[in-house]
């Protein structure tokens, strides 16, 4: 059983993971669907700045118009998913190169809201290259 699998399966605990590069980020949005959790894209390679990303994310995710596009917005709209998600952020590693402390600040909201709540899970699946952080990123098998 792949990582992704044991994931979407409830056998792995949400998270934020790199996926492993093997994966095909085009062959994912089938089996996230299929196991009943909502898909979410994030185009990185062209998102290189604090607003270009928080933007993208309250895109990809959906976030309602009111959404205030910083970081303590992003937390609060994460609260309300209410859907079983799994975000992949492509190219995630440009922004990471150009604003590391900021990247790191986004991850840390992005995996104070993973897990699983009364209303739903949510998972972040990073793909592409990016930097080695000390940010302990687990990679997706």
């Amino acid at each position: 059983m792949s990582g992704l699998e044991a994931l979407l399966d409830g056998l792995l605990a949400p998270g934020v993971h790199r996926l492993h590069p093997s994966y095909d980020v085009g062959g994912l949005r089938p089996r996230v669907e299929r196991a009943g959790w909502r898909w979410a894209h994030l185009d990185g390679w062209t998102r290189e700045t604090k607003a270009e990303v928080l933007d993208g994310l309250g895109e990809a995710l959906g976030f309602p118009g009111h959404y205030g596009r910083n970081l303590d917005a992003l937390a609060d709209c994460l609260d309300d998913l209410a859907d079983d998600t799994v975000l992949v952020w492509e190219g995630w590693g440009a922004f990471a190169t150009t604003d590391e402390p900021t990247f790191a600040l986004v991850v840390d909201i992005l995996r104070r809201r993973t897990g699983r709540t009364a209303a739903a899970a949510f998972s972040v699946l990073l793909s592409g290259a990016g930097p080695d952080l000390d940010l302990d990123l687990p990679e997706l098998d």
